[in-house]
């Protein structure tokens, strides 16, 4: 079975491998290269928090389930590591995660108080907010290394058999027993299914090839999917896990350095700006100096544009006019990617449909209204 992957992000490059070993032929195409949409900008934190719904949250489960067992069959250097989480609550926060973390425990997910010292022993070398309120621990979670997790997972799609080709795609298509891939210089791939995974662009790439996959699309300064995060080479702090305050989140980066995002900031980020503003950037160097205690960090900022489904959980599957032509985007792309991958791979080489992907067809939004305003900016300790 020849099959057409579009877009080499994590979630394109996951489904790729995972159709590989299954023994499909695997062509995957990607408009720049690897990784350098959303994949480059994520704050790769693992979890199934602020999950309300079961469904969505079973499924992230899985995927952290999933990233443990692929990490011992990739080659190379680590990139998931299950450290854990914390979440410091201030006066403010402290219902909110209180609330959160009596649903997780209602769902058997692991969560449990600790103490300052107990969340300085875990986290490492930070300093925990004087304004902490109570601290949650969610030992289950973790992060991934993007570029590295990506790296991995390319080199074992190609060990496997897929090759990756560079091409701009104007449109996807069903023809008479099978699906083909047009690009933007005329070139058509012939296949006999077709796996549209392009993350943000995946909602345009639908529209122009006749099908309807709902998404947020508005990247205005104030849209939910606009938000902005820093990557401090210096100081390196020695942060040992993934810590979410008030006014910052944390997570451990490669060679000692730490990503952060200011989530209240995000609302002020203009995408359509080449330089972030002062003021944001003042602002979350305070905010480092703060947590960690070292002033003056030297920050790299990239404003990221979410991928975002209509109503926030993943889409996977066929829409309902195509048989051949699969569509697999979410916004938990990080945590999702494997299980999404095995799943994917599962349904399109043996033709069997997976339970855990029931409830997230493209089918869902036939008839059902619609909005981006159905999106929020994300706020409370634990939400992205």
């Amino acid at each position: 079975m020849k099959i057409v992957v579009v877009g080499a992000g994590i979630i394109g490059a996951s489904v790729a491998r995972a159709l590989a070993v299954a023994g499909a032929d695997v062509v995957l195409l990607d408009q720049r290269g690897p990784g350098s949409g959303t994949t480059a900008r994520t704050f790769a934190w693992t979890n199934a928090n602020r999950k309300p719904d079961p469904a969505y949250q079973r499924l992230n489960i899985a995927g952290m389930e999933e990233h443990e067992k692929l990490a011992g069959e990739l080659a190379g250097a680590p990139s998931y590591f299950r450290s854990g989480g914390l979440h410091c609550a201030d006066a403010g926060n402290e219902p909110s995660l209180t609330a959160n973390v009596e649903l997780l425990r209602s769902r058997g997910y692991p969560a449990q108080w600790v103490d300052r010292d107990e969340a300085r022993r875990i986290a490492g070398d930070v300093l925990i907010p004087e304004a902490t309120k109570a601290i949650a621990y969610f030992p289950t979670e973790g992060y991934v290394l993007p570029e590295r997790f990506l790296a991995a997972v390319l080199g074992d799609a190609r060990r496997h058999g897929a090759t990756l080709t560079i091409g701009q795609v104007v449109s996807v298509g069903e023809r008479p027993q099978g699906a083909s891939v047009t690009l933007a210089d005329g070139t058509v791939l012939r296949a006999d299914r077709v796996v549209v995974a392009a993350g943000r662009w995946t909602a345009g790439l639908a529209a122009r090839s006749g099908f309807d996959i709902p998404m947020v699309t508005d990247v205005q300064r104030g849209s939910p999917i606009v938000g902005l995060l820093g990557f401090v080479r210096s100081p390196a702090i020695g942060l040992r896990c993934v810590l979410h305050t008030p006014g910052l989140n944390l997570r451990p980066a490669a060679e000692g350095a730490t990503v952060v995002q200011a989530l209240d900031l995000n609302p002020l980020v203009d995408p359509a700006d080449a330089e972030v503003d002062r003021d944001i950037t003042a602002a979350i160097s305070a905010r480092f100096t703060a947590v960690t205690g070292h002033p003056s960090p030297d920050i790299e900022f990239r404003v990221a544009i979410r991928s975002m489904p209509a109503d926030g959980h993943t889409i996977a599957g066929n829409p309902p006019e195509s048989a051949r032509i699969y569509f697999l985007v979410t916004h938990s792309g990080i945590t999702l990617a494997p299980i999404l991958a095995r799943l994917t791979a599962a349904e399109i080489v043996t033709g069997t449909g997976q339970n855990a992907l029931a409830p997230f067809r493209p089918s869902r939004f036939a008839g059902a209204p619609r909005s981006d305003a159905a999106i929020a900016h994300p706020v409370h300790l634990g939400e992205q």
